[in-house]
């Protein structure tokens, strides 16, 4: 990564491990390992992958091997060693010894590609939380490569004169953070109140990191140009672009407001400690009415990207919920050439964001699949109760307009809630 000391970029090998029992592509996963390291800051300057029967439990893929990389690395000028899965903390001190360079594995790549990402309060709290949490069982091995000069991939967040501190310091920290996402969460809470008051349905974007969510936001909000002048969100085209959850407007193609919200990007082996900890944030899925779950339809891992989000959003126990499948970056690829397991898949529309590909018939999905039905009526509101009429051009596109003797007369379509809730003033 660029170090704060100097601008070079580590160079880094990437080492994967294939068993006999694997059914994941261990090319595809070694592709996607080698973007999370770009992420980072890194570059990789070559690969290794080894096949074997089983996990070696004390170098994970065997001294003679650990030996070769040693030596590969000194030819190659590499600084950096970057594993495609989780290492245990004695794995991490032994490849050390030997390797004689810092090691990283697939989990503390994420993370410090999060730690670096993460820009609001609450996001910085739940990446070092889910750091502490990862490193705690691995002090010993930190404590060997941390000790050396300089910085870089693997080291961002806590440093190390809070590693080097005792387990009860640490878990005392790890303590004080979850207190503190706790009132972050009884915050959130309250807003999400404020929401529900407004009776809009909200429609949460899911899915696999740089699936082009963000820009499917900016195109869904455009909808509602009004609300939305200058509240685009920013689109970078690399994983994990976002990390803060966004809110925003738009209108469906009946003219009613609905609520859209971003999710952080999925990706596979997705560390345990980093579900847990964002699970304050990645909560607000439960609260939505609908799931878009968008999918980069260009990429020749989708099928097991679907998967992927498939399996968080049941850990997340929101499958219940109606989900369309929207693959995006159509403009790039062909319907036919898409291979996926249909099993995770109900209904779904081919798209692209960046084109504007059928956007409309998108929101058209969305206003049919949304569990609140509209209805059209003819409203007579007094004129000892005007904040009604405030309240109805705030929330909902109204058709007509018109100032009587006896009151406000408003024509538009209003959701169920509100049906029930002002039956009252509806006119015969």
């Amino acid at each position: 990564m660029l170090t704060e000391k100097n601008s070079k970029r580590e160079r880094a090998l990437i080492v994967g491990v294939k068993l006999i029992t694997d059914t994941v592509d261990i090319d595809n996963s070694m592709d996607e390992l080698e973007k999370l390291v770009n992420a980072a800051g890194g570059v990789v300057v070559s690969r290794i992958v080894q096949k074997r029967d089983a996990i070696d439990t004390a170098y994970f893929i065997g001294k003679g091997k650990a030996q070769e990389i040693k030596n590969y690395c000194e030819e190659l000028d590499i600084e950096l060693v970057v594993f495609n899965d989780e290492l245990s903390g004695a794995q991490i001190r032994n490849l050390e010894k030997i390797i004689d360079r810092k090691i990283v594995d697939r989990t503390n790549l994420i993370l410090d590609i999060f730690a670096n990402r993460a820009k609001s309060k609450e996001g910085k709290l739940q990446v070092k939380l889910a750091q502490l949490k990862y490193r705690l069982p691995r002090l010993v091995g930190f404590r060997d490569y941390l000790s050396r000069e300089g910085g870089g991939i693997g080291t961002r967040g806590p440093g190390e004169q809070k590693l080097e501190t005792d387990r009860r310091h640490i878990l005392r920290e790890i303590n004080n953070i979850e207190k503190a996402l706790k009132d972050a969460e009884k915050a959130r809470s309250i807003k999400r109140k404020r929401r529900e008051k407004s009776n809009l349905p909200i429609v949460a974007l899911v899915g696999y990191t740089n699936a082009g969510k963000s820009t499917l936001m900016n195109r869904l909000i455009e909808t509602d140009d009004k609300t939305n002048r200058n509240k685009k969100v920013f689109v970078y085209d690399m994983l994990f672009a976002t990390l803060d959850t966004s809110l925003r407007r738009g209108r469906l193609p009946n003219g009613q407001p609905f609520l859209i919200t971003d999710t952080v990007g999925f990706v596979s082996k997705l560390p345990t400690h980093l579900i847990e900890a964002f699970k304050g944030t990645l909560e607000e899925v439960k609260y939505a009415d609908l799931l878009l779950h968008v999918v980069d339809a260009s990429n020749s891992d989708l099928d097991i990207q679907i998967k992927t989000t498939y399996n968080i959003l049941k850990e997340l126990e929101v499958l219940d919920k109606p989900i369309i499948t929207v693959f995006n970056k159509m403009d790039k690829t062909n319907i036919e050439d898409l291979i996926y397991d249909t099993r995770y898949v109900d209904k779904e529309i081919f798209i692209s964001s960046r084109e504007h590909t059928n956007l409309d018939e998108l929101l058209n999905m969305i206003e049919k699949s949304l569990p609140q039905k509209y209805k059209k009526v003819d409203l007579m509101i007094p004129y000892n109760r005007q904040s009604l009429v405030n309240y109805f051009l705030d929330n909902y596109e109204v058709d007509h307009i018109e100032y009587l003797i006896e009151g406000t007369r408003i024509n538009l379509s209003i959701n169920q809630i509100d049906f029930e809730r002002y039956s009252k003033y509806i006119s015969c």
